[in-house]
């Protein structure tokens, strides 16, 4: 294996493992989070983006919570992956795969297998805001895949996405964004955010998109009010970065936990509620907060998409949708677009 190359140091680039880490130690991720709770916990209707869910712990919950009887989305994309990831290769010709929200790359080895057979696989691109995650990744993947190249991003979709590097001019690239994480944009900010992604393609490359799909809202409601009560403690786990990160001193026992299915928008809502009339200090931004009995913050929104709906957005961002591969049951997808 090869030694890392960071951008802080001065060392040459080596030819098969270099990270390059946009947030500033932490610091860049603590002047988001200030900048989010100051906008989100200032309005009439308060809310606080999902991305800051993912502390250590929260990603420990999240895991448990993909394990779940009622959490269908990450086995059944698994599944899907496993099913088509061949054909995936074989349609885009792929020497490379860019991963924005790479976590572990669990479902990735089913696509890096898949273009390691077609005897494609050039390099690997994890991009994710966890450190210590990319370079795990990083160096695992050096290991596990003679002669790949990873090139991992430490950065913030909002704010680093233009730091993904260029294409190979000699092949063609997938852009993966799974797990349905594409439904937590509202659909102006999706949108956008698809315009960017089809910024980084060249014409021939594609973008290979997880969505939810339309169904049951009781089997949609089920996933986020699991028996367990994981994604409760999974949703009240972000009062506790806030607590950490910023002073705060929200008592969580004062919110509980509420999801529900927005039958106007087809989108899952996650809230916390507060269960007495409160105040909160938030200190290091000289913030007090207050909560009326029963009033909502929202910590998340997950749409749900049909194939109109994902075509429709696909072809506002300048992308045409190229196939669309779901379960047999219809509960998940994961759709192949390119860039015409």
């Amino acid at each position: 294996m090869e030694p890392i190359f960071e951008t802080a140091t001065v060392a040459p680039p080596p030819s098969g493992l270099r990270i390059e880490s946009f947030v500033d130690g932490g610091a860049g991720g603590e002047r988001a989070l200030a900048d989010d709770v100051l906008d989100g916990l200032t309005r009439p209707f308060k809310e606080l983006p999902p991305k800051h869910f993912y502390d250590a712990h929260g990603a420990q919950l999240f895991d448990r919570i993909c394990d779940l009887p009622e959490y269908y989305p990450t086995r059944t994309e698994r599944a899907i992956l496993t099913a088509n990831a061949d054909a995936i290769v074989e349609a885009t010709g792929a020497t490379e795969l860019v991963e924005l929200g790479s976590g572990t790359a669990a479902k990735t080895r089913l696509l890096l297998d898949a273009m390691r057979r077609a005897g494609t696989l050039v390099r690997y691109v994890p991009f994710d805001v966890t450190e210590s995650m990319v370079r795990d990744v990083a160096r695992a993947l050096v290991d596990e895949y003679d002669g790949l190249d990873v090139h991992g991003i430490v950065g913030d979709f909002d704010r680093h996405l233009h730091r993904v590097p260029d294409p190979n001019p000699e092949g063609s690239r997938i852009v993966a964004f799974l797990g349905g994480t594409i439904g937590n944009f509202t659909p102006g900010s999706r949108r956008r955010f698809l315009r960017r992604i089809a910024a980084m393609l060249a014409p021939g490359d594609h973008l290979l998109l997880g969505t939810d799909l339309v169904k049951d809202p009781a089997v949609i409601e089920a996933a986020y009010n699991d028996s367990a009560g994981i994604t409760a403690a999974f949703n009240l786990n972000v009062l506790r970065v806030l607590n950490r990160e910023l002073d705060a001193n929200f008592d969580l026992d004062q919110f509980s936990h509420v999801a529900f299915f927005d039958r106007e928008h087809e989108w899952i809502e996650m809230r916390l509620r507060s269960v007495c009339h409160q105040s909160v200090r938030i200190e290091r931004l000289g913030l007090d907060v207050e909560f009326a009995a029963r009033e909502e913050l929202r910590t998340e929104i997950s749409a749900k998409f049909t194939r109109d709906r994902l075509t429709a957005d696909l072809a506002a961002a300048g992308l045409q949708l190229a196939e669309m591969y779901t379960d047999p049951q219809d509960l998940f997808a994961v759709s192949l677009a390119r860039k015409p």
